[in-house]
């Protein structure tokens, strides 16, 4: 066990709370520091694009309950923003320019919505969703009742769309790709989920992207590059996330679209590991260097990012098989592993028009992901064979039951 005295953790969402639990449960009773860039106790980010963007849950429900006594176990360092990392020294700059020293550091500073390239700077009615904040501003927009349109069809671009739609609004979607999703559950699901939306009256436009804004002070419609436009009171720019990792430039810390680690969460830095949407470790099915911005990802890899800074290396990889899901209109997606383009697809224990079933993913004669629509145990009956590295025979034999 380490015989660190002063724990830092730095990042105060999900995986940053999470790592300060596991550090206490798994041994650690000396002291740690959070570092927090928000000024809020940390909150669960998922309903901000569903039940508090329209209004159903307030502040209070959104904090993330914990097993921690917050006067005596914590310091709480929260509104304050790590500026830079002296890691060869073990110290944190502040940005109200005070300084935490450490002996351990779990940096878990997750990831920033990206920005829309080139929009205009402080036009009304562009928004951005990652905070407590940017969902309150753009609720409070949505009380106008404007016409919504969404730039990406990702997970929280279309988690915002059914969440407008439901309240009423018109909204539009618009994305590059040709199909919702396609980066998650391919182009067959995609257009599945398209034509889902399509029925919930959302309008739809894939395979063209955004010249740029329309609109004096205040955006008025979309210029698309096919020449149309898209009339739009407020615009959400949902087009992906980039790991917070400024403040490391210079640390010491490998660095690359995020922290690199080995596969047991570890940094090349002594005394430092990293958990959750900024970490980059070897995916336990293909072998890659890659990044996972999902919840149970964020809870799972946080409790050993902890075990491997309080026991060193014996703990071994972190091998958990990715798992998400999304909650769009009556649509519960459940997915496991990882999809590719090219992946073999089998549909299974159900079928898309039924709005039931399994689909499997395969490559090179190996399951490697698992897509549920509301078929919750099934997929986790195939997640422990991606685990288990079964082969695309065994998933295919297993779903015949």
């Amino acid at each position: 066990m380490s015989s660190f005295e002063t724990i830092a953790v730095v990042g105060t969402s999900l995986a940053g709370l999470r790592g300060i639990e596991a550090l206490r449960r798994h041994g650690h009773d000396g002291r740690i520091i959070a570092v927090g860039e928000e000024p809020h106790r940390p909150y669960d980010r998922p309903p901000l694009s569903k039940k508090f963007l329209k209004g159903e849950w307030d502040d209070d429900k959104l904090l993330l309950r914990h097993e921690l006594d917050d006067d005596n176990e914590v310091e709480w360092r929260l509104g304050c923003r790590a500026v830079s990392l002296d890691a060869n020294a073990r110290r944190i700059s502040l940005d109200d320019g005070t300084e935490v020293e450490y002996d351990g550091l779990l940096i878990a500073t997750g990831s920033r919505a990206r920005p829309f390239p080139g929009a205009p700077e402080n036009m009304a009615g562009l928004h951005l969703l990652r905070t407590l904040e940017d969902s309150a501003r753009m609720r409070d927009a949505l009380s106008a009742s404007p016409k919504v349109a969404v730039i990406g069809a990702g997970f929280i671009g279309m988690e915002v769309a059914a969440s407008c739609r439901e309240l009423g609004l018109d909204v539009t979607v618009v994305e590059f790709l040709e199909a919702p999703l396609v980066r998650g559950v391919g182009p067959v699901l995609g257009r599945h989920v398209e034509g889902v939306f399509r029925d919930q009256g959302v309008e739809v436009r894939c395979g063209v992207g955004v010249e740029g804004f329309e609109g004096s002070g205040r955006v008025e419609a979309l210029k698309l590059q096919d020449g149309s436009r898209v009339p739009a009171d407020l615009v959400l720019v949902g087009i992906g996330a980039s790991p917070a990792t400024e403040w490391l430039e210079g640390s010491g810390l490998e660095l690359g679209d995020g922290v690199i680690c080995d596969a047991s969460c570890a940094t090349n830095a002594p005394g430092v590991v990293a958990a959750g949407d900024i970490a980059r470790l070897k995916h336990p099915t293909s072998g890659e260097s890659t990044r996972v911005e999902h919840w149970t990802n964020a809870v799972e890899q946080s409790d050993h990012a902890a075990r491997r800074l309080l026991e060193g290396p014996s703990v071994g990889a972190y091998d958990r098989v990715p798992y998400m899901w999304t909650d769009q209109f009556d649509l519960r997606i459940q997915m496991a592993g990882e999809m590719r383009p090219g992946d073999e697809m089998h549909i299974c224990l159900g079928t898309l028009e039924e709005g039931r079933c399994m689909v499997l993913f395969g490559r090179d004669g190996q399951l490697t992901g698992a897509v549920a629509f509301k078929r919750p145990r099934q997929l986790h009956e195939f997640s422990d064979l991606i685990g288990e590295r079964a082969s695309w025979e065994q998933a295919l034999a297993h779903a015949k039951g």
